[in-house]
């Protein structure tokens, strides 16, 4: 019957494994090795690994002088742990929220963020602050160099071969591609609708080994996890996006 298929389960008994191990508290932007794949929140795993390179949970070495560059969001986690814990996921967006509009800084992912543009305005008027549009756009500009210099070269490089599995699709004229191992999947989507003219990314699928991985993965995550001991490149598949009932 129903009622003996159907058995309810305490957030107390899960807790161990929705929790970080450095604050204690519920996973929030859960992040995850990826030489171990333990998660933490990632605000605690960062600042832990600013004095030190090994997993604190198993102690592996996640890299001698590198760890942050070896570390990715895990989305599918942290979906876990809003949907299983009551209201946590509206008290967060809460709190960063207010913790934007202290600082005068646009909330992030707000398409308009009208409330914090305009304290900002006024608090630069207030400070005696107020720039001409054209030295704001010049430092912008400058600063916005500055941090492109480099274009990732000097990360750790992935090789990869981007196969087409579908008649609906054409494949691609170069397939094969070197990149930052910290690019993301959403990365790879992203070129290669624009190379086949797609009206959105949104449209494909990425695979590996015949499954589909998530938009949040870096390349070295998915190195790590699906394509361990295979020699180089990084095979890939990319197909219409499937609808999944």
């Amino acid at each position: 019957t129903p009622k003996m298929l159907t058995r309810k389960i305490k957030l107390w008994d899960i807790n161990a494994h929705i929790t970080c191990r450095l604050c204690n508290g519920y996973l929030i932007d859960a992040t995850t090795v990826t030489e171990c794949l333990h998660t933490f929140c990632r605000s605690c795993l960062v600042k832990y690994l600013e004095e030190n390179n090994t997993c604190p949970t198993c102690r592996i070495v996640i890299h001698q002088s590198h760890p942050l560059q070896y570390i990715g969001h895990d989305r599918t986690m942290q979906d876990i742990v809003y949907k299983l814990v009551p209201g946590l996921q509206e008290a967060e967006m809460k709190k960063q929220r207010e913790f934007y509009h202290k600082l005068g800084m646009e909330v992030p992912g707000d398409i308009k963020g009208e409330t914090c543009s305009a304290k900002q305005h006024l608090d630069s008027h207030r400070n005696g602050e107020t720039k001409t549009d054209e030295n704001s756009n010049k430092e912008t500009s400058e600063e916005k160099q500055e941090e492109d210099n480099d274009y990732h070269r000097s990360d750790e490089q992935v090789s990869i071969c981007l196969e087409c599995n579908s008649s609906k699709l054409r494949g691609l004229k170069r397939k094969w591609i070197r990149c930052s191992a910290q690019a993301t999947v959403l990365h790879l989507k992203k070129f290669i609708a624009k190379k086949l003219n797609l009206s959105s990314f949104n449209e494909l699928d990425i695979l590996c080994n015949e499954e589909i991985l998530g938009k949040d993965h870096t390349l070295k995550f998915v190195v790590v996890t699906r394509w361990r001991f295979k020699k180089a490149p990084l095979l890939l598949h990319y197909r219409p996006k499937m609808d999944l009932l």
